[in-house]
């Protein structure tokens, strides 16, 4: 194989002068994705419902020496994502990458679930994926390319103890939503994946991991034995934005120490 192959397999996962935007940009994982696609050369768009607290990413970003702006917007709102896109336009010209990470949980036995949590479970997770889905599908649409990625989880591969009847029905809409539309936009150069963690150690999971009989629930069924960290998310992220994973849509990619492969 000669020179040009070589380089062609190197320039796979060149980022450089990328644009993308990252929902729940604000929280542990947000931050994370930021910073890691920040330091392959990506200029991040970070937006949440808070703005003082997305400026914190920002910094972050801004600090290591990347690119980095902070919308505030709700993502269940169509017109404010609209503006986000419309900010992102006329700030750098075109978006890359929509990664989808806001979300809630919250905790309840089924039996006892509040309708109004479940409800609010379902419209931030669900509505709040599938609203920036719809808005940068167009972009994309309209561009010509574009990748999505959004966040699902392990507790959408199988039922599990702990009240996570409407997280876990959440993320299970998701990755068939990623499946959906990787079939309707796969012609028009768009790829949609999504990654599907195990238990993060984020403030999100504090309440879970400090539960001692909870968190042998978590870590017995990981072989590997842990939490997982922010960093064992960002390099799915970033494959699943680099041109390594142009021909790969529709799939949920398992961070979770092999929770799910017993």
């Amino acid at each position: 194989m000669d020179q040009s192959w070589d380089n062609k397999i190197k320039a796979l996962f060149n980022l450089e002068n990328k644009v993308a935007v990252i929902t729940g940009g604000a929280g542990a994982l947000g931050e994370g994705v930021a910073r890691g696609l920040a330091n392959f050369g990506v200029k991040v768009a970070v937006t949440g419902r808070t703005l003082t607290t997305l400026e914190k990413t920002v910094r972050q970003v801004r600090e290591a020496g990347g690119e980095a702006i902070a919308i505030a917007a709700d993502m269940t709102d169509e017109e404010a994502v609209k503006v986000v896109a419309d900010k992102v336009i006329a700030t750098w010209g075109k978006v890359d990458y929509l990664i989808n990470i806001a979300g809630i949980a919250v905790r309840h036995p089924a039996e006892a679930f509040d309708i109004g949590d479940f409800r609010k479970v379902m419209d931030i997770n669900v509505t709040g994926t599938f609203i920036p889905c719809k808005v940068f599908g167009d972009v994309f649409i309209k561009q010509g390319f574009g990748k999505i990625v959004n966040t699902s989880s392990v507790r959408a591969f199988a039922g599990h103890p702990g009240g996570y009847a409407a997280y876990g029905t959440s993320k299970g809409a998701i990755n068939l939503l990623t499946k959906q539309l990787a079939t309707e936009w796969a012609k028009y150069n768009i790829n949609v994946n999504a990654v599907a963690p195990t238990i993060f150690w984020t403030p999100l999971t504090q309440e879970v991991l400090e539960d001692e009989k909870l968190k042998k629930i978590f870590l017995d069924r990981i072989p590997m034995g842990r939490a997982a960290m922010v960093e064992d998310m960002v390099g799915s992220v970033v494959y699943l934005c680099s041109s390594a994973a142009d021909f790969i849509t529709g799939q949920i990619i398992y961070i979770d120490g092999g929770c799910t492969a017993g």
